[in-house]
C-alpha cells in the first residue's frame, strides 16, 4: 500500500446556525498514525465521517494524496472505516464478512481467496474463517472488522473509537495490535477517541478538538509537556491549575494564597499548570524543591502510584506519588510537606 497524505484546509461544517467544525486546517503525513482527541461533542467523529464522505463540509477543501475529494461519494474514495459497533453481518461467516467488500467490487474469486487469507493471517484469525460473529469474543470481532477493512486495500484507514466496547485489559492488548498492524501495512491511519491514554499510547501525533475548534496539534509528548491553553492542559493528562498572575520581570508566578513561585523562564499568563507527578509528598523537606505545608484530604491507591488530594494554602493540589512497598501511605488529615519541581511548571493564559 502506498502511504498518502490527508489535508484539511479551512474545513467548516454547519447545520443551520450550529457550527460543528470551525476552520479546521490540518496536515496528516503519509503513513502516520494520527489521533483525533476530544470530549463528546467536540467534532472529532464528525471530522472523521467527513473524511470518509458520510458528511459534507460547507467550506474548505479536503485533499487525499494531493487530490481534492470534496463531493466524491464514500464508495469512490478508497477509504476504509472501522466502526465502534464493528458492524459485522451476523449471518455470515468470518470469511464471508471479510470478503464482502471484494465481492461487491467484483474481484475474481481466486484473488478474493488470496486476499481474505492474507488479511485473516495479518490479524491472527486464519483458524476462525468458518465461525460466525456470535462465536467470537469482542476482541476477535474487532479483528474481523479490521480485516474486512484492510482487505480492500484502502489509501486511508479510519478508526472510530474501535476499542470502546472492550474491557481495560483487552483494550491495552488491542492497542498494541493496532500499532503493530499499522506499522506492518504502513497505511495512513486516523483514529478517533475521547480516551487520552489511548491517543497518547498509539499515535505518532494527535490533534485536540473542543467545540469544533482545533486546539493543538503535536506529538503526545508535545501536548503533555507544553499545552497551549488550559483546555489542553486539563484534557491531555491531569493537571493542577493555580490562579494568579505571572510577573515576567521577576520570573515568578504569584499564586493566589501561595505567593511567589519561581519560574525557569519568562512567561505571562493567569494560570499555573502543575502535573500531579511533578509534586512530591514527604514528611520533611529537602533542598531540591520548592516546599509548602499541606494537609492530606483524600487519597486513592492506584497500584503504581497513590493519588493524594492535599490542601495547600487556599488551593487543593493533586499529587501522584509512585508506589513502592517501602513507600509510606499518608492518612486523611496527615500534615505533609508538598514539594514542587519548578522545572515542570507551565504558565497558561
Amino acid at each position: 500500500m502506498n502511504a498518502v497524505a490527508v489535508e484539511c484546509i479551512g474545513i467548516g461544517l454547519a447545520y443551520g446556525t450550529n457550527q460543528v467544525l470551525k476552520d479546521i486546517t490540518l496536515a496528516i503525513q503519509p503513513g502516520e498514525f494520527f489521533a483525533l482527541l476530544g470530549p463528546s461533542g467536540s467534532g472529532k467523529s464528525t471530522l472523521l465521517r467527513l473524511i470518509a464522505g458520510f458528511n459534507q463540509h460547507n467550506r474548505g477543501r479536503l485533499l487525499v494524496d494531493g487530490r481534492d475529494i470534496t463531493g466524491i461519494p464514500p464508495n469512490a474514495r478508497n477509504i476504509g472505516m472501522v466502526f465502534q459497533s464493528y458492524a459485522l453481518w451476523p449471518h455470515l461467516t468470518v470469511y464471508d464478512n471479510v470478503a464482502f467488500g471484494l465481492v461487491e467490487r467484483r474481484v475474481p474469486r481466486d484473488e478474493i481467496r488470496r486476499r481474505v487469507g492474507d488479511a485473516l493471517a495479518l490479524v491472527g484469525l486464519s483458524d476462525y474463517a468458518k465461525r460466525r460473529p456470535n462465536q467470537l469474543s469482542g476482541g476477535q470481532q474487532q479483528r474481523v472488522a479490521l480485516a474486512r477493512t484492510i482487505v480492500i486495500e484502502p489509501q486511508v484507514l479510519l478508526l472510530d473509537e474501535p476499542l470502546s466496547n472492550l474491557d481495560k485489559k483487552l483494550r491495552e492488548q488491542m492497542r498494541l495490535e493496532l500499532k503493530r498492524l499499522q506499522r506492518t501495512l504502513g497505511i495512513t491511519t486516523i483514529f478517533v477517541t475521547h480516551d487520552q491514554e489511548e491517543a497518547m499510547t498509539t499515535a505518532d501525533r494527535m490533534a485536540v478538538l473542543e467545540a469544533g475548534v482545533l486546539q493543538q496539534v503535536g506529538t503526545p509528548r508535545d501536548l503533555f509537556d507544553a499545552p497551549v491553553n488550559r483546555f489542553v492542559a486539563e484534557f491531555v493528562g491531569s493537571t493542577n491549575l493555580l490562579p494568579g498572575r505571572a510577573d515576567p520581570a521577576r520570573k515568578v508566578f504569584v499564586a493566589i494564597g501561595l505567593g511567589d513561585i519561581p519560574l525557569a523562564q519568562h512567561a505571562d499568563g493567569t494560570a499555573l499548570s502543575i502535573r500531579p507527578h511533578a509534586l512530591t509528598i514527604a514528611a520533611q523537606r529537602d533542598a531540591r524543591r520548592l516546599w509548602f505545608d499541606g494537609l492530606v484530604q483524600e487519597s486513592e491507591f492506584l497500584g503504581e502510584f497513590t493519588r493524594y488530594e492535599v490542601r495547600v494554602g487556599e488551593s487543593t493540589l493533586t499529587a501522584d506519588v509512585p508506589h513502592l512497598s517501602s513507600t509510606p501511605l499518608y492518612p486523611r488529615g496527615a500534615p505533609v510537606q508538598v514539594g514542587i519541581d519548578t522545572a515542570e511548571l507551565r504558565v497558561l493564559a
